[in-house]
């Protein structure tokens, strides 16, 4: 894939896309994705990945809903979070709402991916995506990761990336290169995300990997900075997944150390930063069907209200189905809005599209029709809006809802 662009993702200056030929993923690290037969025939299904360093340090997100995942469980409640060296990861099925049945074969998922990285289970992280409530034919699964060990690559990423996919419309894997003060350092990620996205975190996996040298607090504090500003902050129809795993793994190969509070970690940081938002940015625009990309930057005097607000804009159908059709109609800005904050009432709105405000106070300013409805056809919208107050900020990353969202979803299981 070309190297990502959006005028709202600002990639550093010592960030740079691997080159053309180099194995894409950071020193230490080896990954394969297989067709298990967990899929339609042929299908990747079945991704492994691997750091051979005994001092691999990671840190991990997992979904909020209150209907965990099988795999979700098991890596919480089994695994070193803060030292996971292995993931394996199916598609395909998302081992969700399966009982002690599920829990049994994520255990036995991780047990065999433990036994083809030869590490310990503790260090194996475990991750599915796919239908819910039907049980995971383990068998497949396992023969699917003993097929990957054999075929483990340095260059391995995009295959991973591709095993992880149900309805993504494309593969979603970037390898670049951070110069940081003490040296250079890769840094790759690998994920999966089209639909049942919510700015509670998203229908997503996610997985990191860098070859700077960490330490678990550090590994922790970025990822969950970057985070918030990423996964934390995107929908394509506010739906929260069962599944939704992030986990970052540096595997210290390169002999960069990455020192707490210095100017290596601020670099690494902003890189990560850039990376995760570019891979959330690729999650909203693949949404299935999805046609433009919209962002809302809410502002006011309360953030818990501001990103209520964003929030509420981001997931309502009228104003998703008015960004796939380039209508600029604020209007159902304000409806959903009022409808956030409704013990807030009467509200004065500032509301601004593409940098034209059409509402101030409440009420409606002139503006040229033809022009805005000209500024909303692109690929990007920008929605902003203001309440009362100052000091908090919040922004949501959201898609359009399409036809097609539709049809595949009303035919995901026939």
């Amino acid at each position: 894939m070309s190297f990502f662009t959006s005028r709202w993702v600002e990639v550093p200056e010592w960030v740079a896309e691997a080159r053309a030929g180099d194995p894409g993923l950071p020193q230490g690290f080896r990954a394969a994705g297989v067709a298990g037969g967990l899929k339609a025939a042929g299908a990747k299904d079945v991704g492994l990945l691997v750091s051979d360093s005994a001092n691999t340090v990671s840190a991990a997100r997992f979904t909020r809903s209150g209907v965990l995942a099988a795999p979700v469980l098991l890596t919480q409640e089994r695994c070193r979070l803060d030292g996971i060296r292995a993931v394996v990861a199916n598609s395909g099925n998302a081992n969700a709402a399966t009982g002690r049945r599920g829990l049994e074969d994520a255990a036995r998922m991780q047990g065999a991916a433990a036994m083809a990285s030869m590490t310990a289970e503790a260090t194996v992280a475990v991750a599915s995506t796919g239908v819910i409530g039907v049980p995971l034919d383990v068998d497949k699964a396992i023969r699917g990761i003993l097929t990957a060990r054999g075929q483990l690559s340095p260059a391995g990423d995009g295959l991973f990336a591709e095993a992880i996919r149900t309805t993504d419309a494309f593969e979603k894997a970037v390898s670049w290169e951070v110069a940081l003060p003490s040296g250079t350092v890769r840094l790759s990620a690998q994920a999966k995300g089209a639909g049942m996205i919510s700015p509670a975190f998203a229908t997503m996996l996610c997985f990191v990997q860098t070859d700077a040298a960490l330490a678990p607090e550090t590994a922790d504090l970025l990822l969950g900075v970057c985070v918030k500003r990423s996964f934390d902050r995107v929908s394509v129809d506010g739906q929260l997944s069962t599944n939704d795993t992030v986990i970052l793994q540096a595997s210290g190969a390169s002999g960069v150390e990455v020192v707490p509070e210095s100017e290596d970690e601020l670099r690494l940081g902003e890189a990560l930063d850039a990376l995760l938002r570019r891979m959330a940015l690729l999650i909203v625009r693949d949404g299935e069907g999805a046609r433009r990309v919209g962002r809302v930057a809410a502002s006011g005097g309360h953030e818990e209200t501001v990103v209520r607000a964003a929030r509420a804009i981001a997931n309502s159908p009228l104003v998703k189905a008015a960004l796939h059709g380039g209508d600029p109609n604020w209007g159902r800005i304000a409806q959903a809005v009022g409808g956030a904050l409704h013990d807030m009432a009467p509200l004065p709105l500032d509301i601004w599209i593409e940098d034209v405000q059409v509402c101030a106070g409440g009420s409606a300013l002139p503006y040229d029709a033809a022009a805005l409805a000209e500024a909303v056809s692109g690929p990007e919208v920008e929605y902003a809006l203001r309440l009362p107050g100052e000091g908090a900020e919040a922004e949501v990353f959201f898609s359009d809802l399409s036809h097609d969202y539709v049809t595949i979803n009303a035919e995901y299981t026939t």
